[in-house]
């Protein structure tokens, strides 16, 4: 199971109405039918991934995130996803917008390009990176509008949107709630989640995004440990 999408399942309440764009194979969706017995919806470009889904018994018609948006009802859901898909669109920001228009909340993760392994590449190679979460070279990836998590941030405040929770995903370990406007996140984080909304009025300052991954806690400092009373 990919790492993100343990978190997700997390994330996403029971008999919740979910729409999964660019959803492929149809693991997550089958993944959030089965364990939260959610009413899905798939949205797929390529022909081999709607077959694969309709081979899974899953609801799913194909169709390009970019255009096919616009045709989804407003609020028909309760849950947007798009799983490290944003970054490989044409138009993130009329995608974004969009997510929250059909839905409640949206659940999207990014690859983060300001990660320092990101940076070291190119300071010490000078060439586009190829690392675990980007292992295409420049010129066969999918991905053509890469941000960092700064970048991603701003979005979300030039479109309206609030974020309700957000995680760091980094090497396999398990997820880290985080404060994504935090610049040590910029560098630290190698992939974000998030859960966004709209702003039900305009906001004075940003909150810090809630922990709802669950089992998960935020840090907390450690207590230093008690003093031995010295014998006299």
């Amino acid at each position: 199971m990919r790492e993100d999408f343990a978190e997700i399942l997390k994330l996403v309440r029971p008999s919740a109405r979910v729409l999964d764009i660019g959803c492929e194979d149809g693991e997550l969706l089958e993944l959030l039918t089965r364990e939260k017995q959610v009413d899905g919806q798939g949205l797929e470009i390529s022909p081999e991934g709607v077959a694969h889904c309709v081979a899974r018994g899953l609801s799913v018609v194909q169709g390009d995130g970019d255009r096919d948006l616009d045709h989804f009802p407003s609020r028909g859901f309760d849950y947007a996803i798009l799983s490290k898909t944003l970054q490989q669109m044409r138009d993130p920001k009329h995608v974004l917008s969009e997510l929250l228009r059909i839905a409640e909340q949206a659940v999207v993760s990014v690859p983060n390009f300001g990660h320092w392994k990101v940076r070291w590449a190119l300071l010490s190679r000078g060439r586009m990176p190829e690392t675990g979460v980007l292992p295409e070279p420049w010129y066969s990836t999918p991905n053509i509008h890469l941000c960092t998590l700064r970048d991603f941030v701003g979005l979300c405040d030039t479109l309206g949107l609030r974020i309700d929770a957000c995680a760091s995903l980094s090497g396999g370990k398990p997820a880290r709630p985080i404060d994504p406007r935090a610049p040590i996140e910029n560098w630290r984080a190698e992939t974000a989640l998030f859960l966004l909304s709209r702003r039900a009025e305009p906001s004075t300052g940003a909150a810090p995004p809630q922990n709802l991954f669950g089992e998960v806690e935020l840090p907390r400092p450690e207590a230093p440990p008690a003093r031995k009373p010295r014998r006299r």
